[in-house]
This record gives C-alpha cells, sequence and structure tokens, in this order.
C-alpha cells in the first residue's frame, strides 16, 4: 500500500492574537478533513510560525500545541518580516514533510482549496500555486493597486503569477533544491518559480479578513513591490540606462537648437525655461541614483550573509537544531 503524504500547514503570524483563537480550528479541521478523504497522512501538522509577535500569539501557539499534537508552533527571535517567516516554517518542514502548503492566518485565502491543491499534487505536480479568481471584496482602489502591483512586476521583469501571493503548495523535493537559494534579500512569490518543476494553479474566491486589521496597506505594497522588483530583476537599471540615452539624444538636439539660435540672432533670454530644466535634471538624477543606491544597498546586505531568521523556540523539545537560516 503506498504511503499518503505527509502535509505541513505553514502559517505565518505577527500580532494575529485576535484572529488565531478563529482560525485555528479551521486549519485543524482542514487536516482532519484530508486525512479522513485518504489523501494526506494522520501526521501531518499545522505549523504556525511566531514572526517576533508582540503580543499574546506566541502564548496562544503554545496552548494550541499542548491541546492537539497536530498543532506545533516556531518562533522567530525577533520580527524579521513575512517573506523570512514564511521561508523559517518551510525549512523547518522540507526534511521531515513530503509537502507543505504556506497560508495567512487570517482566514482571507479560502482553505478548501488545499484538496485540489492536494489533488494536483497527487497528480505529479511539485508547485501549485493559489490564485484569486475574483476581487469582489476590495473597493475599486485596492483592486486597481492590487492588480497594477502584478502589472508593474512582470514589467519590471520580476516574473509573478498574476493574482498570486503566498498561498501555494510546495513538494519538499522543490524545498530541498530551494534551499540552495542564498539570498538575504528574499521575495518568494519571484523565486518560487525560479526553482523549475511542474506547476499549476487552483482558483479560488478571496473573502473579508476575520478578524484584526491588516498587515499590508498601501505604503506596505508599494513598498513590497519596489524590493520584490530589486531583489529579482535588473530592468530598473536597464530602464534608467535607456531613459539617460534618450535624454542625452534630446539634450544634443537641444545644444544644436541653442547654436543655430545664436548664429542666426534670435537669442532669447530664458531664466524661467532654464530653471525648470535645471530642476527637472536634477530630479531625474536623484531618482537614478536612488534605483541605483537601492540595488548597492541589497549588495551590501549580501555581503554580510547574515543569516535570514533565527529560530528560538519550538513548541515540541529535545530539538537538535536551535539555528537555522
Amino acid at each position: 500500500m503506498e504511503a499518503k503524504p505527509l502535509l505541513w500547514i505553514v502559517i505565518p503570524c505577527y500580532n494575529e492574537e485576535k484572529v488565531l483563537p478563529l482560525t485555528a480550528p479551521m486549519f485543524l479541521q482542514k487536516i482532519q478533513d484530508l486525512v479522513a478523504a485518504g489523501k494526506i497522512s494522520d501526521k501531518s501538522r499545522v505549523c504556525f510560525v511566531n514572526d517576533g509577535s508582540k503580543d499574546r500569539t506566541w502564548e496562544l501557539i503554545q496552548s494550541f500545541a499542548a491541546r492537539d499534537e497536530h498543532f506545533i508552533g516556531i518562533s522567530q527571535s525577533r520580527n524579521r518580516g513575512h517573506q523570512n517567516a514564511v521561508l523559517a516554517g518551510l525549512m523547518e518542514a522540507k526534511d521531515v514533510c513530503d509537502i507543505t502548503i504556506s497560508i495567512d492566518c487570517d482566514g482571507q485565502d479560502d482553505i478548501n482549496a488545499m484538496d485540489q491543491m492536494v489533488d494536483a499534487y497527487l497528480d505529479g505536480c511539485e508547485v501549485v500555486y493559489g490564485v484569486r479568481s475574483k476581487r469582489e471584496t476590495d473597493t475599486a482602489f485596492k483592486r486597481l493597486t492590487a492588480e497594477g502591483f502584478y502589472h508593474l512586476m512582470n514589467w519590471m521583469g520580476a516574473e509573478v503569477v498574476f493574482n498570486h501571493a503566498d498561498y501555494r503548495l510546495i513538494s519538499a523535493r522543490v524545498l530541498r533544491h530551494f534551499a540552495d537559494f542564498k539570498e538575504v534579500n528574499i521575495f518568494l512569490r519571484g523565486m518560487v518559480p525560479l526553482v523549475g518543476f511542474k506547476s499549476t494553479s487552483v482558483y479560488y474566491a478571496r473573502a473579508e479578513r476575520i478578524a484584526g486589521e491588516s498587515h499590508y496597506p498601501l505604503k506596505k505594497m508599494l513598498a513590497l513591490a519596489f524590493d520584490g522588483i530589486t531583489r529579482l530583476s535588473v530592468k530598473p537599471i536597464r530602464r534608467i540606462a535607456g531613459f539617460g540615452a534618450g535624454v542625452s539624444v534630446l539634450s544634443f538636439i537641444g545644444i544644436l537648437w541653442a547654436i543655430v539660435m545664436a548664429f542666426s540672432g534670435h537669442v532669447v533670454a530664458g531664466w524661467a525655461s532654464t530653471v525648470c530644466i535645471v530642476c527637472f535634471m536634477g530630479g531625474i538624477q536623484l531618482l537614478c541614483l536612488g534605483v541605483i543606491g537601492e540595488y548597492i544597498g541589497k549588495i551590501y546586505m549580501e555581503t554580510k550573509a547574515r543569516p535570514r531568521y533565527i529560530i528560538s523556540e519550538r513548541t515540541w523539545q529535545n530539538s537538535e537544531r536551535r539555528y537555522k537560516g
């Protein structure tokens, strides 16, 4: 009889004391349903990753683990961001399970899509992306900015799956290869496709957050987009070079025009236009230097090779691996 795959549901948590009591039973029920359907092993687990929360999130995770063996948890030594929290859980899981599914704990992503994800894995897919089928719960502004985020990412050379966040199934085989990616600056939505292997997508409708507040307002979405672009693509540098070449051509034409006007005796004093041109060029130069500086800063962080995460506690005892990453 063929062994059933062992699944870890990896759930990053940051200040989620309001929502965890509501969603934790839902994740446990999904594990039990998949086990009852004969799709996964009963040794499958729900793994919470505490990302340095300042509220009672870690205490709640510990209490869940004490009540049911299907709940486990790890805690980072400090807040290191959503992407590093997901990575910590995936790397913890890769040597002890067959498949992982990463999902946020706010209840917005449809956990019933996990059935289709596991089915796709059983059919031979190593990566299964959870993709939003529609955005009816979003405001018009939220929908515009969110979809613009994906278009901007792809236009700038960071290839991501449209309307896919961090809800995905990844096999342990893919994770072991993914562990060879040593970047300190990580953006999982763009990095996972780089590993390759057979993949597919499942589509679902996203709901409203069950409780608590969103950790991704517009400001953070813009920062995430900029980080993702500069972590995965050099197109901004190339576009700056192309823009600089275009401005140089226009400047050369302007110089020729000025010389022709001087020889023809039609020189007109233009203090205002001169100031506008100088200010425009100064702004463009500062913008270009800022983008280049962002790349240099990321190179600086990469050369330090600092750990991407440090696990300070686990809900299980006698662990031989205290630090990873």
